[in-house]
């Protein structure tokens, strides 16, 4: 018997807006509504704040994208608060063993401070490309993007990228990734596991 499919599964950063959905997505995914998966969390307000802060201050995009990691962190931070199951986990490979042996991990991308030459330090990169990335890093056979924004059915990366409701390298890191990519928008997030 074959080991159940994982799933990558990012959390758009402003479902955070909406508490009472965001709750009800946790608790899908904790209920298994979407099989083992982890969590990739959108930086939402705090990369907002980046953003104003890169404005204000001058500094550059390289500063702005580990600030925007770390944004994604305070996000996790969130998450957990909403669901008690919820494991904040840094190495992709130990998120993936969590995620199969049925518990809910949440990637904190922290360890990508580092240098990563393969992931741009600018804005062209935000959690829905990182959220490819780690796909393609653990394995996992499908990555899942829950947007807060309505998505035209069918739309491929580069269409998604052109209409702004992903990142300028979602193509680039969609071409790298050999699984299969959905992306929801807001009026169909989650079938929530009875």
């Amino acid at each position: 018997m074959s080991a159940p499919a994982l799933s990558v599964v990012k959390l758009g950063g402003s479902l955070l807006g909406d508490r009472a959905r965001l709750r009800a997505i946790l608790a899908g995914l904790a209920q298994g509504a979407e099989g083992p998966c982890i969590v990739v969390p959108g930086g939402g307000p705090h990369a907002d704040a980046v953003r104003r802060e890169q404005a204000a201050l001058g500094f550059d995009d390289a500063h702005a994208h580990r600030l925007a990691l770390a944004a994604m962190g305070r996000v996790s931070d969130h998450l957990r608060d909403l669901e008690t199951l919820i494991a904040i986990i840094r190495n992709p490979a130990a998120a993936a063993r969590h995620a199969r042996a049925g518990g809910l991990p949440v990637w904190d991308p922290a360890d990508l401070k580092d240098d990563h030459p393969d992931i741009p330090e600018s804005w062209a990169v935000t959690s829905d490309s990182l959220a490819l990335w780690l796909a393609t890093e653990t394995g996992a056979e499908r990555c899942l993007l829950l947007k807060a924004a309505p998505c035209p059915p069918g739309a491929g990366p580069e269409e998604l990228a052109r209409l702004g409701l992903v990142d300028a390298a979602f193509p680039d890191f969609a071409a790298r990734y050999a699984g299969r990519i959905v992306v929801r928008g807001a009026e169909a997030h989650l079938r929530v596991a009875a």
